[in-house]
């Protein structure tokens, strides 16, 4: 028995934000039934691009149900399933559910306890009509100028807004069903692409608010630590390292032999190394650059100093922490092949979480689905 093994889940989303909230409590063992318009199903399924893997990421551990909902039969079943159901989720446009005849209202009458997930571009307010896109919320929200250069604003390297709405849509709905347990009844609740990439901007907007300053982008920020960048090895091989403290300083330059760096004035705290940045960043390289990586790799790991390869995506297939314990789930891919690919990144006592269930081929499940839901053969 897992954590959601009890729930019921009806998902009508495509893309990224609603399918990666399902995805979430999918993996925490609640039965989530992906609703596919008939005939063609979710549209995410035939992207291509940096798009191309979207399906079958965010759909893991779900069952696919193919309707016609525009049908009255259609619409039978899609009713039949919410009776019988806990949490229904959507990402459609403003106003599709409520064309569907499957809106918040026309859901409670159906069944009360049922907990309605909206995820959209805005909150409630004068922009919640809009279309939103997690790039477009991104320039909106500050977050693109702070991930680019000055002038040149660029978006983040992953989908984070959208992974962020529906991981903040997977917390609403676990508050709701707790509240639900109070009184019996399901309620809606809502998450959002503005109000999520606002969220990350947030630590930059306090920092503006402390120091009266505009902070600049990240590529170009003010130091908040005397040593957090990237250096060259002795092979070649590129190392980030992080010195946050007093005591990893003092680390660093013992595992080093560079004593004499802990007597000068210049870098006797870290509020000191931050101003000396220009003087201090050459020092470092010059030391980095006398190691190989798998040296320093040795030495920082055995000192508790923060350090890091600079890796790209496809390095993680391989990765020995994550291949470890399982972190990295096999999957199928739309041609049959299968791939390694990280599940939600929580560990709870006594769960084995993870994938139970492939992501779905079209329709996969329809006819399972429909049995138990005591319709008959040829419906």
């Amino acid at each position: 028995m897992l954590p959601l093994s009890d729930l019921r889940v009806v998902e009508f989303c495509h893309t990224i934000m609603g399918p990666s909230c399902g995805f979430v409590l999918a993996e925490l063992g609640a039965d989530v039934i992906k609703v596919e318009a008939a005939p063609g199903g979710d549209r995410t399924r035939d992207l291509v691009g940096f798009a191309a893997g979207f399906f079958p990421c965010f759909n893991r551990g779900k069952r696919s149900l193919l309707v016609d909902l525009k049908s009255e039969r259609g619409k039978d079943v899609v009713q039949r399933l919410l009776e019988r159901s806990d949490v229904l989720v959507e990402n459609y446009g403003p106003g599709t559910m409520e064309r569907l005849g499957f809106g918040e209202e026309a859901v409670a009458a159906i069944n009360p306890r049922v907990v309605y997930c909206r995820l959209k571009g805005f909150l409630r307010g004068p922009f919640e009509r809009r279309p939103a896109l997690d790039e477009v919320v991104q320039y909106m929200s500050g977050l693109a100028y702070m991930t680019g250069f000055p002038n040149q604003p660029i978006r983040a390297g992953s989908s984070i807004v959208d992974l962020m709405g529906g991981v903040f849509g997977a917390v609403g709905i676990l508050a709701a069903l707790r509240e639900r347990a109070r009184t019996g009844r399901g309620q809606t609740v809502k998450a959002s692409l503005f109000e999520s990439a606002a969220f990350l901007v947030a630590q930059h907007m306090a920092a503006q608010a402390v120091t009266g300053t505009p902070p600049p982008p990240m590529t170009v920020r003010y130091p908040a630590w005397g040593i957090y960048e990237t250096f060259e090895t002795a092979d070649g091989t590129p190392m980030f390292l992080g010195i946050t403290s007093d005591q990893q300083w003092d680390r660093f330059c013992r595992a080093m032999e560079r004593e004499d760096l802990l007597a000068d004035p210049d870098f006797r705290d870290n509020n000191a190394r931050c101003a000396a940045k220009e003087k201090l960043s050459p020092i470092v390289a010059g030391i980095m650059k006398q190691h190989r990586f798998e040296e320093l790799a040795e030495t920082f790991e055995r000192e508790n100093i923060p350090f890091s390869p600079v890796a790209k995506p496809g390095d993680l297939f391989d990765d020995p922490h994550l291949n470890a314990h399982g972190w990295l789930e096999e999957t199928r891919l739309p041609d049959g092949r299968t791939t390694k690919l990280p599940g939600i990144p929580l560990e709870m006592d006594g769960h084995a979480l993870g994938n139970r269930r492939q992501p779905p081929q079209l329709g996969e499940q329809t006819e399972e689905i429909l049995q138990e839901l005591g319709f008959g053969a040829g419906f």
